[in-house]
């Protein structure tokens, strides 16, 4: 979404007078005393910033802290207390949501984010509007076909999507670009180009704004930090003035203890085998997890990464190929048939395939014993005996924050909406659990509980796939991690070869002979 001019809240001064070219001192974006009061809770309190032009400036706190509001008030979604003063030149948006029309092309959401003026009369060129789209999401790593519904494109493509559309026609940019979570489902190499775009749009006189969860990434690009918890500014500080672990403690306003996860013992049974699976970007892979064990898959966009766990769950329709989980033969394309045989799966878009966000936490926990009990009265106002007592171990168990299981999951930070989505899953005692992005654009804090959750399911005997973007996420779960590019796998690293480098070497396919393919039992 792009935004320019005026917005909804109160400017506390006038845009600077004079002609066109005349050079501009004052910031892109000044804010003062910024509150924000919903019934009940205080989601920004007394919140000051400024940003200057060429300055990435980023925005970090856990889940709740206040960083989305922030952004909807900036866009004009939400109005704050008065008492507020912000100025500001042109805003414009990547949102979390990425705010794409899912049954248009990447085309035509391109052109949603155009002005309209007289050339909305003239006829349409197709071939132009076409190469012009290939050529904008070409500009950051996208190679992919432009005219499929934006539906059909994996996450990451997404994510290309709206940002192409979001730098489109800005030249020079003049204001802010607003960007919140834009890294969530990108690898390192697309992250990488990211960056660049953004760099040079900071380069060329913009002010930034970037939101992340991922600290590193924040070290590596901003040049200066404002962590927000509770709704109040408690540091702003450069980035040369903290390092990774400083920064997790002003977020958290505690220490959080280093995850460290403890050799398992597989089980000496399989879980889960495919061979020969083809599905969409899934081109003919061969796997095996063993009872027990964390298996990870890493890749680039369109090696079959965002692919590989919906092809074996049946979300997309397999061309070819089979899967068996504990030796029995999963049929094609059938996710109830997939849940029936012990297969449950955590999607990488909550929001839209993971949870039904207008029912409560408890509602959504019990989900999946409503398509084998039909007849149970699930969304009655309280849950009864056993259920209820159920209810409140899993509340328990993944640290439910605040623990109000009647609560609509939608009123829940994401952290705690994920939780939930995991702990739905795991409900259903699975033979293998398949995780797709499962702690994308969660906090320090819930991250933690959610690889506790996951570490705890594989001690207890359940299979797992854990597709990543997140190379320290796999080195921290794994076992081991099969790369696949091209659709197939193309490397394996045991947990003793696991490491950064040795995972965008092969993910990028730089290794050579040194490609791995180690022998299971």
């Amino acid at each position: 979404m792009s935004g320019g001019g005026d917005s909804a809240v109160p400017v506390m001064e006038a845009r600077a007078a004079g002609d066109a070219g005349t050079q501009r001192s004052d910031p892109p974006l000044r804010i003062g005393g910024l509150s924000k009061t919903f019934p009940g809770l205080k989601a920004l309190d007394n919140v000051s910033l400024e940003v200057s032009a060429g300055e990435i400036l980023a925005v970090v706190g856990q889940n709740g802290s206040g960083k989305s509001t922030l952004v909807k008030i900036l866009a004009g979604i939400h109005s704050p207390d008065p008492g507020a003063a912000v100025e500001h030149r042109e805003l414009r948006f990547i949102h979390q949501d990425l705010g794409l029309v899912s049954t248009l092309s990447t085309i035509e959401n391109l052109d949603l984010g155009r002005p309209v003026g007289r050339q909305a009369l003239a006829p349409v060129r197709r071939g132009r509007e076409r190469a012009g789209a290939r050529h904008a999401v070409r500009a950051f790593g996208g190679h992919f076909d432009v005219s499929r519904p934006v539906s059909e494109l994996a996450a990451a493509e997404r994510t290309i999507v709206a940002i192409a559309r979001a730098m489109a026609d800005w030249s020079p940019p003049d204001g802010v670009l607003v960007l919140d979570e834009p890294t969530a489902a990108l690898g390192s190499e697309e992250v990488e180009r990211l960056f660049q775009a953004v760099r040079a749009v900071a380069a060329q006189g913009a002010g930034v704004i970037f939101i992340s969860h991922r600290l590193d990434e924040v070290l590596g690009l901003c040049d200066r930090i404002l962590a927000l918890r509770d709704g109040r500014v408690v540091a702003d500080v450069t980035s040369s003035e903290v390092d990774h672990d400083q920064l997790v403690d002003i977020i958290a306003g505690r220490e959080i203890a280093e995850v460290k996860i403890a050799h398992r013992q597989r089980h000496d049974r399989l879980a889960l085998v495919t061979r020969g699976l083809a599905a969409g970007t899934v081109r003919g892979v061969d796997l095996e997890i063993w009872a027990g064990e964390i298996v990870g898959v890493a890749g680039l966009v369109g090696s079959g990464r965002d692919d590989v766990a919906g092809a074996i769950f049946g979300s997309h329709p397999r061309e070819a190929g089979e899967v068996l989980v504990a030796g029995r033969p999963v049929r094609a394309g059938d996710p109830t048939a997939s849940i029936r045989c012990g297969l449950a799966l955590v999607p990488a878009d909550r929001l839209r395939h993971g949870a039904v966000m207008n029912l409560s936490a408890r509602e959504n926990l019990t989900l999946p014993s409503l398509a084998f009990a039909p007849g149970r009265l699930a969304l009655a106002p309280f849950a009864h005996g056993a259920e209820r007592r159920e209810i409140a171990g899993w509340v328990g168990r993944v640290e439910l924050q605040p623990p109000q299981p009647e609560r609509a999951l939608r009123l829940f930070s994401g952290g705690n909406q994920q939780k939930v989505v995991i702990a739905k899953c795991l409900s259903t005692q699975p033979r293998v659990l398949l995780l797709d992005e499962p702690t994308q654009g969660v906090d320090v804090g819930a991250k933690a509980a959610i690889y506790a959750l996951i570490d705890r399911a594989a001690e207890e005997g359940t299979g797992i796939l854990l597709t990543s973007s997140d190379t320290k996420e796999l080195i921290t779960l794994c076992d081991r991690v099969v790369v696949l590019r091209d659709g197939r796998v193309a490397a394996e690293l045991s947990r003793e070869e696991l490491s950064e480098a040795s995972l965008v070497r092969e993910t990028l396919g730089l290794a050579g002979s040194a490609n791995h393919r180690p022998t299971h039992k």
